[in-house]
Protein backbone atom coordinates (compact mmCIF):
# COMPACT_ATOMS: atom_id res chain seq x y z
CA UNK A 1 0.00 0.00 0.00
CA UNK A 2 1.48 3.53 -0.59
CA UNK A 3 1.64 5.75 1.96
CA UNK A 4 -1.34 8.30 0.61
CA UNK A 5 -3.45 5.33 1.02
CA UNK A 6 -2.58 4.24 4.60
CA UNK A 7 -5.67 5.47 6.83
CA UNK A 8 -5.66 7.08 9.92
CA UNK A 9 -8.35 7.71 12.06
CA UNK A 10 -8.12 8.69 15.92
CA UNK A 11 -8.17 5.46 18.19
CA UNK A 12 -10.17 5.06 21.30
CA UNK A 13 -7.86 5.40 24.30
CA UNK A 14 -10.52 3.79 26.53
CA UNK A 15 -10.79 0.79 24.64
CA UNK A 16 -7.19 0.89 24.22
CA UNK A 17 -6.72 1.08 27.58
CA UNK A 18 -8.81 -1.83 28.64
CA UNK A 19 -8.01 -4.10 26.08
CA UNK A 20 -4.34 -3.41 27.64
CA UNK A 21 -5.24 -4.15 31.09
CA UNK A 22 -7.39 -7.19 30.40
CA UNK A 23 -4.15 -8.94 28.24
CA UNK A 24 -2.36 -7.91 31.11
CA UNK A 25 -4.42 -9.47 34.03
CA UNK A 26 -4.54 -12.69 31.84
CA UNK A 27 -0.71 -12.76 31.53
CA UNK A 28 -0.49 -12.69 35.45
CA UNK A 29 -2.33 -16.06 35.86
CA UNK A 30 -0.87 -17.37 32.64
CA UNK A 31 -0.79 -21.45 33.66
CA UNK A 32 2.22 -22.28 31.12
CA UNK A 33 5.13 -20.48 28.77
CA UNK A 34 2.70 -21.61 25.43
CA UNK A 35 -0.32 -19.17 27.72
CA UNK A 36 1.80 -16.67 28.03
CA UNK A 37 3.61 -16.37 24.81
CA UNK A 38 0.18 -15.76 23.03
CA UNK A 39 -0.42 -12.60 25.34
CA UNK A 40 2.90 -11.60 25.09
CA UNK A 41 2.70 -11.58 20.88
CA UNK A 42 -0.87 -10.20 21.61
CA UNK A 43 0.18 -7.46 23.44
CA UNK A 44 3.38 -6.94 20.44
CA UNK A 45 0.98 -6.43 18.12
CA UNK A 46 -1.73 -3.77 19.69
CA UNK A 47 1.60 -2.04 20.49
CA UNK A 48 2.40 -2.39 16.62
CA UNK A 49 -0.70 -0.82 16.06
CA UNK A 50 -0.97 2.09 18.30
CA UNK A 51 2.85 2.88 17.19
CA UNK A 52 1.87 3.10 13.45
CA UNK A 53 -0.97 5.51 14.35
CA UNK A 54 1.14 7.57 15.89
CA UNK A 55 3.91 7.48 13.41
CA UNK A 56 1.22 8.05 10.67
CA UNK A 57 -0.13 11.28 12.43
CA UNK A 58 3.05 12.55 13.11
CA UNK A 59 4.15 12.20 9.65
CA UNK A 60 1.98 13.73 8.11
CA UNK A 61 1.98 17.00 10.36
CA UNK A 62 5.46 17.37 10.39
CA UNK A 63 4.67 17.05 6.26
CA UNK A 64 2.94 20.69 6.78
CA UNK A 65 2.41 21.51 10.17
CA UNK A 66 -0.10 24.18 9.42
CA UNK A 67 -2.70 21.61 8.08
CA UNK A 68 -5.16 21.95 11.11
CA UNK A 69 -6.14 18.32 11.23
CA UNK A 70 -2.93 16.56 12.05
CA UNK A 71 -2.01 19.70 14.40
CA UNK A 72 -4.59 18.18 16.26
CA UNK A 73 -3.88 15.00 15.70
CA UNK A 74 -0.52 15.75 17.21
CA UNK A 75 -1.98 17.23 20.03
CA UNK A 76 -3.96 14.08 20.90
CA UNK A 77 -0.97 12.33 21.04
CA UNK A 78 1.01 14.44 23.22
CA UNK A 79 -1.96 13.88 25.56
CA UNK A 80 -2.38 10.26 25.08
CA UNK A 81 0.95 8.72 25.30
CA UNK A 82 1.91 9.48 28.59
CA UNK A 83 -1.77 8.21 29.45
CA UNK A 84 -1.85 4.96 27.35
CA UNK A 85 2.20 4.42 28.75
CA UNK A 86 0.59 3.93 32.26
CA UNK A 87 -1.40 0.13 30.87
CA UNK A 88 2.32 -0.28 28.88
CA UNK A 89 3.90 0.23 32.47
CA UNK A 90 1.94 -2.20 34.10
CA UNK A 91 2.50 -4.86 31.09
CA UNK A 92 6.29 -4.30 31.80
CA UNK A 93 5.98 -4.84 35.37
CA UNK A 94 4.08 -8.03 34.60
CA UNK A 95 6.44 -9.06 32.42
CA UNK A 96 9.39 -8.58 35.03
CA UNK A 97 7.19 -10.65 37.19
CA UNK A 98 6.80 -13.04 35.03
CA UNK A 99 7.90 -17.19 36.06
CA UNK A 100 8.59 -17.99 32.49
CA UNK A 101 11.03 -15.40 32.19
CA UNK A 102 13.88 -17.84 31.36
CA UNK A 103 11.98 -19.15 28.57
CA UNK A 104 11.29 -15.80 26.98
CA UNK A 105 14.99 -15.00 27.70
CA UNK A 106 15.89 -18.03 25.48
CA UNK A 107 13.14 -17.01 22.73
CA UNK A 108 13.41 -13.46 22.28
CA UNK A 109 16.65 -12.67 24.25
CA UNK A 110 17.80 -10.94 27.79
CA UNK A 111 17.68 -7.38 26.10
CA UNK A 112 13.33 -6.89 26.72
CA UNK A 113 14.27 -7.55 30.82
CA UNK A 114 17.10 -4.84 30.60
CA UNK A 115 14.87 -2.44 28.69
CA UNK A 116 12.03 -2.87 31.39
CA UNK A 117 13.94 -2.35 33.92
CA UNK A 118 15.01 0.71 33.08
CA UNK A 119 11.27 1.63 31.62
CA UNK A 120 10.03 1.30 35.03
CA UNK A 121 12.19 3.84 35.98
CA UNK A 122 10.84 7.12 34.01
CA UNK A 123 7.47 6.68 34.36
CA UNK A 124 4.68 6.96 37.30
CA UNK A 125 0.67 8.07 37.28
CA UNK A 126 2.30 11.31 38.56
CA UNK A 127 4.11 12.33 36.38
CA UNK A 128 1.51 12.64 33.03
CA UNK A 129 0.88 16.16 33.59
CA UNK A 130 4.25 16.79 33.63
CA UNK A 131 5.25 14.77 30.33
CA UNK A 132 2.29 15.99 28.04
CA UNK A 133 3.21 19.75 29.27
CA UNK A 134 6.52 18.65 27.97
CA UNK A 135 5.50 17.07 24.61
CA UNK A 136 3.45 20.17 24.26
CA UNK A 137 6.54 22.48 24.20
CA UNK A 138 8.58 20.65 22.49
CA UNK A 139 5.59 20.50 19.79
CA UNK A 140 5.55 24.34 20.38
CA UNK A 141 9.70 24.60 19.73
CA UNK A 142 9.40 22.87 16.29
CA UNK A 143 6.51 24.37 14.67
CA UNK A 144 8.84 27.66 16.23
CA UNK A 145 11.51 26.44 13.27
CA UNK A 146 8.86 25.36 10.97
CA UNK A 147 7.56 28.51 10.69
CA UNK A 148 10.49 30.62 9.75
CA UNK A 149 9.81 32.73 6.63
CA UNK A 150 13.53 34.23 5.90
CA UNK A 151 13.77 37.03 3.73
CA UNK A 152 17.09 37.17 1.39
CA UNK A 153 18.18 38.98 -1.69
CA UNK A 154 14.57 39.99 -2.56
CA UNK A 155 13.34 36.17 -1.74
CA UNK A 156 11.71 34.42 1.15
CA UNK A 157 13.02 31.40 2.59
CA UNK A 158 12.55 28.13 5.18
CA UNK A 159 15.71 27.29 7.46
CA UNK A 160 16.24 24.42 5.50
CA UNK A 161 15.90 26.15 2.03
CA UNK A 162 18.31 29.10 3.22
CA UNK A 163 21.11 26.42 3.55
CA UNK A 164 22.55 26.82 0.24
CA UNK A 165 23.15 29.80 0.42
CA UNK A 166 24.73 29.83 3.74
CA UNK A 167 27.61 27.33 1.92
CA UNK A 168 27.64 29.84 -1.21
CA UNK A 169 31.21 30.31 -2.20
CA UNK A 170 30.94 34.13 -2.56
CA UNK A 171 32.20 35.80 0.57
CA UNK A 172 29.56 38.50 0.95
CA UNK A 173 26.78 36.46 -0.27
CA UNK A 174 27.41 33.60 2.35
CA UNK A 175 27.90 35.87 5.22
CA UNK A 176 24.57 37.65 4.73
CA UNK A 177 22.66 34.60 4.34
CA UNK A 178 24.23 33.76 7.85
CA UNK A 179 23.58 36.97 8.99
CA UNK A 180 19.79 37.06 7.87
CA UNK A 181 19.32 33.13 9.52
CA UNK A 182 21.30 34.29 12.69
CA UNK A 183 18.77 37.66 12.51
CA UNK A 184 15.68 35.39 12.50
CA UNK A 185 16.83 33.56 15.74
CA UNK A 186 17.94 36.64 17.59
CA UNK A 187 14.19 38.06 16.98
CA UNK A 188 12.85 34.68 18.25
CA UNK A 189 15.09 35.00 21.12
CA UNK A 190 12.96 35.53 24.10
CA UNK A 191 10.58 32.57 22.67
CA UNK A 192 13.49 30.14 22.24
CA UNK A 193 15.08 30.94 25.88
CA UNK A 194 10.94 30.79 27.50
CA UNK A 195 10.60 27.05 25.82
CA UNK A 196 13.76 25.59 26.51
CA UNK A 197 13.57 27.27 30.41
CA UNK A 198 10.69 25.75 30.33
CA UNK A 199 11.59 22.13 28.97
CA UNK A 200 14.77 22.28 31.31
CA UNK A 201 13.15 22.83 34.46
CA UNK A 202 10.08 20.78 33.83
CA UNK A 203 12.15 17.50 32.98
CA UNK A 204 13.92 18.46 36.47
CA UNK A 205 11.01 18.19 38.09
CA UNK A 206 9.43 14.71 36.73
CA UNK A 207 13.12 13.20 37.44
CA UNK A 208 13.05 14.53 41.30
CA UNK A 209 9.66 12.75 41.17
CA UNK A 210 10.53 9.69 40.24
CA UNK A 211 13.15 9.74 42.29
CA UNK A 212 16.61 10.54 40.20
CA UNK A 213 18.97 13.71 41.43
CA UNK A 214 17.99 15.13 38.69
CA UNK A 215 17.48 15.08 34.89
CA UNK A 216 20.71 13.13 34.12
CA UNK A 217 20.06 9.45 35.31
CA UNK A 218 16.25 9.74 33.79
CA UNK A 219 17.69 11.18 30.58
CA UNK A 220 20.02 8.10 30.37
CA UNK A 221 17.00 5.16 31.01
CA UNK A 222 14.52 7.38 28.87
CA UNK A 223 17.23 6.90 26.34
CA UNK A 224 17.61 2.64 27.24
CA UNK A 225 21.63 3.00 28.27
CA UNK A 226 21.61 -0.66 28.79
CA UNK A 227 25.41 -1.23 28.50
CA UNK A 228 27.16 2.05 29.55
CA UNK A 229 27.08 5.22 31.94
CA UNK A 230 27.92 8.52 32.52
CA UNK A 231 31.24 7.70 33.27
CA UNK A 232 31.72 5.94 30.26
CA UNK A 233 30.43 8.88 27.93
CA UNK A 234 32.79 11.09 29.88
CA UNK A 235 36.10 9.08 29.08
CA UNK A 236 34.91 8.62 25.67
CA UNK A 237 34.50 13.03 25.70
CA UNK A 238 38.25 13.08 27.14
CA UNK A 239 39.39 10.67 24.27
CA UNK A 240 37.27 13.12 21.54
CA UNK A 241 39.36 16.20 23.30
CA UNK A 242 42.69 14.61 22.97
CA UNK A 243 42.40 12.65 19.44
CA UNK A 244 39.59 14.06 17.51
CA UNK A 245 39.99 18.12 17.89
CA UNK A 246 43.72 17.98 16.84
CA UNK A 247 42.89 16.31 13.83
CA UNK A 248 39.93 18.64 13.42
CA UNK A 249 42.21 21.80 14.14
CA UNK A 250 44.49 20.44 11.29
CA UNK A 251 41.48 20.30 8.63
CA UNK A 252 40.25 23.51 9.50
CA UNK A 253 44.47 25.03 9.42
CA UNK A 254 44.58 23.62 6.05
CA UNK A 255 41.11 24.63 5.05
CA UNK A 256 41.73 28.25 6.15
CA UNK A 257 44.79 27.89 4.01
CA UNK A 258 43.00 26.78 0.81
CA UNK A 259 40.06 29.12 0.86
CA UNK A 260 42.44 32.44 1.54
CA UNK A 261 41.14 33.43 5.09
CA UNK A 262 43.02 33.89 8.49
CA UNK A 263 42.72 31.05 10.91
CA UNK A 264 40.57 30.82 13.24
CA UNK A 265 37.87 31.77 10.85
CA UNK A 266 34.19 32.85 11.42
CA UNK A 267 31.13 30.73 10.97
CA UNK A 268 30.43 31.74 7.85
CA UNK A 269 34.00 31.19 6.25
CA UNK A 270 34.00 27.95 8.21
CA UNK A 271 31.56 26.87 5.88
CA UNK A 272 32.85 27.39 2.77
CA UNK A 273 35.50 23.99 2.31
CA UNK A 274 36.90 24.92 -1.34
CA UNK A 275 37.37 28.73 -2.68
CA UNK A 276 35.38 27.49 -5.87
CA UNK A 277 32.16 25.86 -3.66
CA UNK A 278 31.39 23.36 -2.05
CA UNK A 279 30.33 19.46 -3.31
CA UNK A 280 26.61 20.12 -4.72
CA UNK A 281 24.74 17.01 -6.09
CA UNK A 282 24.18 16.84 -10.27
CA UNK A 283 20.54 17.13 -10.60
CA UNK A 284 17.55 17.39 -9.33
CA UNK A 285 15.73 15.85 -6.39
CA UNK A 286 14.37 13.07 -9.08
CA UNK A 287 18.01 12.75 -10.22
CA UNK A 288 19.63 12.16 -6.85
CA UNK A 289 16.59 9.47 -5.75
CA UNK A 290 17.49 7.80 -9.02
CA UNK A 291 21.41 7.74 -8.20
CA UNK A 292 20.37 6.64 -4.92
CA UNK A 293 18.24 3.45 -6.42
CA UNK A 294 21.00 2.80 -8.52
CA UNK A 295 23.49 2.76 -5.51
CA UNK A 296 21.29 0.41 -3.55
CA UNK A 297 20.37 -2.08 -6.62
CA UNK A 298 24.24 -2.61 -7.31
CA UNK A 299 24.90 -2.42 -3.11
CA UNK A 300 23.52 -5.89 -2.29
CA UNK A 301 20.01 -7.74 -3.14
CA UNK A 302 18.80 -6.91 -0.09
CA UNK A 303 19.06 -3.41 -0.58
CA UNK A 304 18.16 -3.17 -4.13
CA UNK A 305 14.75 -4.98 -2.74
CA UNK A 306 14.19 -2.66 0.13
CA UNK A 307 15.01 0.88 -1.87
CA UNK A 308 12.42 0.06 -4.61
CA UNK A 309 9.80 -0.41 -2.44
CA UNK A 310 10.49 2.22 -0.71
CA UNK A 311 10.17 4.33 -4.57
CA UNK A 312 7.10 2.12 -5.44
CA UNK A 313 5.24 2.81 -1.57
CA UNK A 314 5.94 6.30 -1.84
CA UNK A 315 8.01 6.57 1.51
CA UNK A 316 9.99 9.13 0.99
CA UNK A 317 9.20 13.03 1.26
CA UNK A 318 12.47 14.95 0.91
CA UNK A 319 11.25 18.01 -0.70
CA UNK A 320 11.50 21.67 1.42
CA UNK A 321 8.40 23.15 1.56
CA UNK A 322 6.62 26.26 3.17
CA UNK A 323 4.96 24.55 6.49
CA UNK A 324 7.32 21.67 6.86
CA UNK A 325 9.25 20.75 10.11
CA UNK A 326 12.79 20.66 10.09
CA UNK A 327 15.11 18.14 9.69
CA UNK A 328 15.31 14.70 8.73
CA UNK A 329 14.19 11.04 10.68
CA UNK A 330 13.20 8.08 9.63
CA UNK A 331 10.16 6.13 11.42
CA UNK A 332 8.34 3.08 11.36
CA UNK A 333 4.36 2.36 10.32
CA UNK A 334 4.11 -1.29 11.68
CA UNK A 335 0.70 -2.15 10.51
CA UNK A 336 2.05 -2.64 7.02
CA UNK A 337 5.70 -3.62 8.04
CA UNK A 338 7.47 -0.23 6.69
CA UNK A 339 9.41 2.49 7.36
CA UNK A 340 9.12 6.17 6.57
CA UNK A 341 12.40 8.69 5.57
CA UNK A 342 11.20 12.14 6.11
CA UNK A 343 13.79 14.86 4.37
CA UNK A 344 14.37 18.69 3.72
CA UNK A 345 16.47 18.11 0.30
CA UNK A 346 18.34 21.89 0.03
CA UNK A 347 20.29 21.93 -3.33
CA UNK A 348 23.94 21.20 -0.91
CA UNK A 349 25.84 17.24 -0.18
CA UNK A 350 23.74 17.04 2.42
CA UNK A 351 20.87 16.05 0.34
CA UNK A 352 22.79 12.78 -0.32
CA UNK A 353 23.94 12.21 2.82
CA UNK A 354 20.13 12.05 4.03
CA UNK A 355 19.16 9.87 2.04
CA UNK A 356 21.94 7.43 2.11
CA UNK A 357 22.08 7.66 6.52
CA UNK A 358 17.84 7.58 6.61
CA UNK A 359 17.75 5.05 4.00
CA UNK A 360 20.20 3.33 6.69
CA UNK A 361 18.01 3.58 9.33
CA UNK A 362 15.00 2.22 6.89
CA UNK A 363 16.86 -1.08 5.48
CA UNK A 364 17.90 -1.59 9.08
CA UNK A 365 14.11 -1.72 9.90
CA UNK A 366 13.08 -3.21 6.77
CA UNK A 367 15.65 -6.00 7.39
CA UNK A 368 14.38 -6.54 11.14
CA UNK A 369 10.19 -5.83 10.83
CA UNK A 370 9.04 -9.19 11.67
CA UNK A 371 10.79 -9.52 15.12
CA UNK A 372 9.06 -9.71 18.30
CA UNK A 373 8.87 -7.88 20.15
CA UNK A 374 8.53 -4.53 18.29
CA UNK A 375 11.54 -3.11 20.64
CA UNK A 376 14.15 -5.70 19.09
CA UNK A 377 13.33 -4.32 15.69
CA UNK A 378 15.95 -1.31 16.13
CA UNK A 379 18.41 -1.10 18.72
CA UNK A 380 19.27 1.31 21.05
CA UNK A 381 19.68 4.84 19.24
CA UNK A 382 23.81 4.85 19.24
CA UNK A 383 23.27 1.75 17.68
CA UNK A 384 20.75 2.68 15.26
CA UNK A 385 23.12 5.21 14.61
CA UNK A 386 25.48 2.90 13.44
CA UNK A 387 23.69 1.97 10.33
CA UNK A 388 22.83 4.78 9.01
CA UNK A 389 26.58 6.33 9.07
CA UNK A 390 28.24 3.39 8.25
CA UNK A 391 25.98 3.97 5.09
CA UNK A 392 26.46 7.15 4.28
CA UNK A 393 30.28 5.99 3.20
CA UNK A 394 29.12 2.63 1.39
CA UNK A 395 27.77 4.87 -0.87
CA UNK A 396 31.45 6.12 -1.81
CA UNK A 397 31.87 4.12 -4.81
CA UNK A 398 28.88 5.44 -6.21
CA UNK A 399 29.83 9.35 -5.35
CA UNK A 400 30.28 9.67 -9.03
CA UNK A 401 26.18 8.80 -10.02
CA UNK A 402 25.63 11.67 -7.36
CA UNK A 403 28.01 14.39 -7.73
CA UNK A 404 29.83 14.06 -11.22
CA UNK A 405 32.38 16.87 -11.19
CA UNK A 406 32.38 17.31 -7.77
CA UNK A 407 33.11 13.87 -7.05
CA UNK A 408 36.64 14.42 -5.02
CA UNK A 409 35.24 17.76 -3.26
CA UNK A 410 32.56 15.21 -2.19
CA UNK A 411 34.58 12.25 -1.02
CA UNK A 412 37.01 14.50 1.08
CA UNK A 413 34.23 16.99 2.44
CA UNK A 414 32.48 13.88 3.73
CA UNK A 415 35.13 12.02 5.69
CA UNK A 416 36.45 15.37 6.78
CA UNK A 417 32.92 16.38 7.66
CA UNK A 418 32.65 12.93 9.55
CA UNK A 419 35.21 13.85 11.42
CA UNK A 420 34.73 17.61 12.30
CA UNK A 421 31.28 16.37 13.27
CA UNK A 422 32.41 14.23 16.59
CA UNK A 423 33.84 17.62 18.51
CA UNK A 424 31.05 19.34 17.93
CA UNK A 425 28.44 16.54 18.53
CA UNK A 426 30.33 15.68 21.68
CA UNK A 427 29.91 19.54 22.85
CA UNK A 428 26.30 19.30 22.55
CA UNK A 429 26.66 16.34 25.13
CA UNK A 430 28.85 17.67 27.31
CA UNK A 431 26.97 20.99 27.68
CA UNK A 432 23.11 18.81 28.59
CA UNK A 433 25.02 17.55 31.78
CA UNK A 434 26.08 21.29 32.61
CA UNK A 435 22.24 21.83 32.05
CA UNK A 436 20.76 19.15 33.63
CA UNK A 437 23.38 19.45 36.42
CA UNK A 438 22.31 23.18 37.50
CA UNK A 439 18.46 23.30 35.87
CA UNK A 440 18.69 26.72 37.83
CA UNK A 441 20.84 28.44 35.15
CA UNK A 442 19.63 30.97 33.47
CA UNK A 443 19.42 31.72 30.02
CA UNK A 444 22.41 33.59 29.66
CA UNK A 445 24.10 31.65 31.62
CA UNK A 446 23.46 28.91 29.35
CA UNK A 447 24.72 30.52 26.47
CA UNK A 448 27.76 31.58 28.56
CA UNK A 449 28.61 27.50 29.38
CA UNK A 450 27.76 27.20 25.24
CA UNK A 451 30.33 29.89 24.48
CA UNK A 452 32.94 28.62 26.99
CA UNK A 453 32.51 24.79 25.51
CA UNK A 454 32.95 26.24 21.83
CA UNK A 455 36.62 27.09 23.11
CA UNK A 456 37.36 23.34 24.15
CA UNK A 457 35.69 21.77 21.42
CA UNK A 458 35.58 23.79 18.26
CA UNK A 459 38.63 26.33 18.53
CA UNK A 460 38.37 27.00 14.88
CA UNK A 461 35.82 28.78 15.51
CA UNK A 462 35.97 32.87 16.11
CA UNK A 463 33.98 34.62 18.34
CA UNK A 464 34.33 38.32 16.76
CA UNK A 465 30.28 39.05 16.79
CA UNK A 466 30.11 39.45 13.33
CA UNK A 467 27.08 37.55 13.70
CA UNK A 468 25.80 37.60 17.07
CA UNK A 469 23.42 34.93 17.30
CA UNK A 470 25.97 32.40 16.74
CA UNK A 471 29.15 34.52 18.52
CA UNK A 472 27.32 35.27 21.78
CA UNK A 473 26.87 31.14 22.33
CA UNK A 474 23.39 31.04 21.12
CA UNK A 475 23.90 28.65 18.60
CA UNK A 476 22.78 25.56 20.31
CA UNK A 477 19.03 26.72 19.96
CA UNK A 478 18.82 25.96 16.25
CA UNK A 479 19.67 21.97 17.33
CA UNK A 480 16.29 21.14 17.27
CA UNK A 481 17.47 17.78 19.33
CA UNK A 482 19.20 19.67 22.12
CA UNK A 483 15.22 20.70 23.20
CA UNK A 484 13.26 17.39 21.79
CA UNK A 485 15.43 14.40 22.70
CA UNK A 486 17.70 15.20 25.51
CA UNK A 487 20.67 12.89 25.62
CA UNK A 488 20.43 11.65 21.90
CA UNK A 489 23.20 13.42 20.63
CA UNK A 490 26.49 11.36 21.78
CA UNK A 491 24.69 8.76 20.01
CA UNK A 492 25.63 10.30 16.37
CA UNK A 493 29.34 10.63 17.89
CA UNK A 494 29.35 6.64 19.28
CA UNK A 495 28.17 5.80 16.02
CA UNK A 496 30.12 7.94 13.75
CA UNK A 497 33.12 6.35 15.64
CA UNK A 498 31.84 2.96 14.39
CA UNK A 499 30.82 4.74 11.18
CA UNK A 500 34.71 5.51 10.41
CA UNK A 501 35.89 1.81 11.58
CA UNK A 502 33.75 1.01 8.10
CA UNK A 503 34.93 3.35 5.84
CA UNK A 504 38.73 2.09 6.78
CA UNK A 505 37.32 -1.59 6.01
CA UNK A 506 35.64 0.21 2.97
CA UNK A 507 38.92 1.24 1.60
CA UNK A 508 40.15 -2.61 2.08
CA UNK A 509 37.02 -3.68 -0.58
CA UNK A 510 32.96 -3.10 -0.29
CA UNK A 511 32.35 -6.45 -0.50
CA UNK A 512 33.96 -7.76 2.74
CA UNK A 513 32.99 -4.65 4.49
CA UNK A 514 29.36 -4.85 3.90
CA UNK A 515 29.52 -8.48 5.05
CA UNK A 516 30.38 -7.04 8.58
CA UNK A 517 27.68 -4.28 8.02
CA UNK A 518 25.39 -7.57 7.39
CA UNK A 519 26.61 -9.19 10.39
CA UNK A 520 25.88 -6.18 12.34
CA UNK A 521 22.73 -5.40 11.12
CA UNK A 522 21.24 -8.62 11.11
CA UNK A 523 20.82 -8.54 14.32
CA UNK A 524 18.19 -5.79 14.74
CA UNK A 525 17.85 -5.14 18.48
CA UNK A 526 18.27 -8.52 19.65
CA UNK A 527 21.46 -7.46 21.88
CA UNK A 528 22.64 -4.58 24.14
CA UNK A 529 25.02 -2.06 21.73
CA UNK A 530 28.58 -2.97 22.31
CA UNK A 531 27.51 -6.64 22.38
CA UNK A 532 25.89 -5.79 18.48
CA UNK A 533 29.13 -4.41 17.64
CA UNK A 534 31.04 -7.51 19.64
CA UNK A 535 29.13 -10.15 17.89
CA UNK A 536 29.68 -8.38 14.38
CA UNK A 537 33.25 -8.13 15.06
CA UNK A 538 33.48 -4.83 15.28
CA UNK A 539 35.44 -2.57 18.02
CA UNK A 540 33.80 -1.00 20.65
CA UNK A 541 33.98 3.54 20.79
CA UNK A 542 34.48 3.16 24.30
CA UNK A 543 37.99 1.67 23.43
CA UNK A 544 40.35 4.61 23.26
CA UNK A 545 42.96 2.99 21.01
CA UNK A 546 39.88 2.68 18.77
CA UNK A 547 38.99 6.53 18.29
CA UNK A 548 42.94 7.15 18.45
CA UNK A 549 43.72 4.65 15.57
CA UNK A 550 40.63 5.94 13.14
CA UNK A 551 41.52 8.94 13.55
CA UNK A 552 45.16 8.67 12.78
CA UNK A 553 44.17 7.04 9.27
CA UNK A 554 41.73 9.16 8.94
CA UNK A 555 43.71 12.07 8.98
CA UNK A 556 46.40 10.16 6.68
CA UNK A 557 43.87 9.77 3.98
CA UNK A 558 42.69 13.86 4.29
CA UNK A 559 46.20 15.03 3.85
CA UNK A 560 47.34 12.60 1.10
CA UNK A 561 43.89 13.40 -0.73
CA UNK A 562 44.88 14.76 -4.26
CA UNK A 563 43.00 17.88 -4.74
CA UNK A 564 44.93 19.27 -7.32
CA UNK A 565 42.84 21.11 -10.13
CA UNK A 566 40.44 22.01 -7.01
CA UNK A 567 40.02 26.00 -5.93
Amino acid sequence: MRFAEMPYARPDTEKLEQKLADLTEKFKIAENYTQARGLFIEVDALNRHVQSLGSLAHIRHTIDTRDEFYDAEEKFWNAAEPELEEYFQRWTAALLECPFRADFEAEFGSVIFLNAELRLKTFSPAVIPLLQRENDLVQEYEKLLASALIPFEGGVYTLAQLAAHKNCADDARRLAAWKAEGAWYKEKQSELDRLYDELVRLRDETARKLGFENFIGLGYCRMGRNCYNEKDVEKFRAAVREYVVPVAEGIFRAQAKRIEKEYPMSFADNALLFRSGNAAPQGSADDILAAAKKFYDELSPETGEFFRMMLDCGLLDVLSTEGKAAGGYCTGIYDYNVPFIFANFNGTRDDVETVTHEAGHAFAGWLNIDRAPLETVWPSLEGCEVHSMSMEFFSWPWAEEFFGPDTRKFLYSHLAGALTFIPYGTMVDHFQHIVYEKPQMTPKERHGVWKELLGVYMPWMRLDGEIPFYSEGEGWQRQHHIYSFPFYYIDYCLAQTVALAFWSKIQDGVADAWKYYMAYTRQGGSRVFTELLSAAGLESPFDGDCLRGICGKADEWLRGCDLSGIE
